[in-house]
């Protein structure tokens, strides 16, 4: 699935943290991203709002970003429980009339409306619901831990703290050292970028491990290493349930924990502190005894989200996880992923000998 030349939708929630999507599809395929639709923004560019994505425009309607000639509408943003806002079907019908396929990752599936299905119809255009997951599959059977591959798992502390960014941080830095690299996409986000996937957070519960397994059997068959992306967190009261399943699923041999350096509260909880984010250490014992209790595994290296720290913050951020956990850490976006790769590198050389 080649990614066509999108307009983002983003209205009102375009920024380092509340428009995930939109963010990563400018960071990862700015190529592909002719503007962004935030009517609170416009007139500011992906750079001004994230600190990347150059001269990226943001613009206020639809009919300014459909001026941009894209050939897809893509929505933006995941909101709590991925419903599309009401208002925003008016917007993608002009889209679809413009020529315009539209690219989804929510909960509400497109082409379970029928005005934007006749709509489509009409126009000759296609409605992508990319967190529709298949419908055969399987419970999983603990066939992921005899592949060849080594699979490594990112797991966090929190939601949105750079699972995936990790994960596709390290994909070149390791064909770069030699090794055949899969990146396996479990969300919306990572499916728009490397073109499949599947997103667990739509699967039925009892399928959502052999999700992950499929993935990681899929992915395993030309590949020295599967990097798997996680979701969510063990102790999050909302999402605790995929990130289990993806890693008693998945299988790894390595796991990366995840975790954004500022954060205190788990980000849906702010105000709650019996939800206050532990030690790494505690998130440490834990992914690796619930893990192990399938498939050995232990987590290899932390990567800290620092976007909103300055240098001198960020640094001294590193170098506290690392005397807290003894493991290598890093910011992989802002500075080199080498401390992981290494790391990861080490755990296949031991485990193939």
């Amino acid at each position: 699935m080649n990614a066509p030349r999108f307009l983002i939708l983003a209205d009102r929630d375009f920024g380092p943290l509340t428009s995930k999507t939109a963010n990563s599809i400018v960071r990862y395929l700015p190529d592909r991203t002719v503007a962004v639709l935030d009517s609170q923004l416009a007139g500011k560019t992906a750079q001004d709002v994230l600190g990347y994505g150059g001269a990226i425009p943001v613009v206020a309607t639809m009919r300014e970003g459909l001026a941009f000639k894209p050939e897809a509408v893509l929505i933006g943003i995941a909101p709590q429980g991925g419903r599309l806002p009401e208002h925003w079907r008016t917007w993608l019908a002009e889209a679809l009339d413009a020529g315009c396929d539209i690219w989804s990752g929510l909960h509400t599936f497109l082409a379970d409306d029928p005005m934007l299905v006749e709509r489509a119809r009409a126009n000759g255009r296609k409605l992508l619901d990319l967190r529709k997951p298949p419908a055969d599959l399987p419970v999983a059977s603990g066939r992921a831990k005899d592949v060849d591959p080594l699979v490594v798992l990112t797991v966090g502390t929190d939601c949105n703290v750079g699972k995936m960014t990790a994960q596709l941080q390290l994909v070149d830095k390791l064909r770069s050292r030699g090794m055949r690299t899969n990146f396996v996409a479990t969300g919306q986000t990572g499916i728009m970028i490397v073109g499949s996937g599947i997103s667990v957070d739509a699967v039925v519960s009892d399928f959502t491990a052999g999700a992950a397994e499929r993935l990681v059997l899929e992915a395993s068959g030309d590949a020295d290493i599967v990097l798997v992306e996680g979701q969510g967190s063990i102790n999050h009261p909302g999402y605790s349930g995929v990130t289990l399943s993806l890693l008693h699923g998945s299988c790894p041999d390595a796991l990366i924990l995840c975790h954004q350096a500022s954060r205190v509260y788990l980000g849906d909880y702010r105000e709650a502190s019996w939800v206050k984010i532990p030690p790494l250490t505690d998130y440490i014992r834990w992914y690796e005894d619930i893990g192990s209790a399938v498939h050995p595994t232990k987590v290899v290296g932390i990567c800290l989200n620092t976007y909103d720290l300055d240098d001198a913050a960020a640094r001294d951020a590193i170098a506290r996880a690392e005397r807290e956990t003894g493991l290598p850490c890093t910011d992989p976006v802002r500075y080199d992923p080498a401390p992981l790769v290494d790391a990861i590198m080490a755990v296949r050389s031991r485990l193939s000998r």
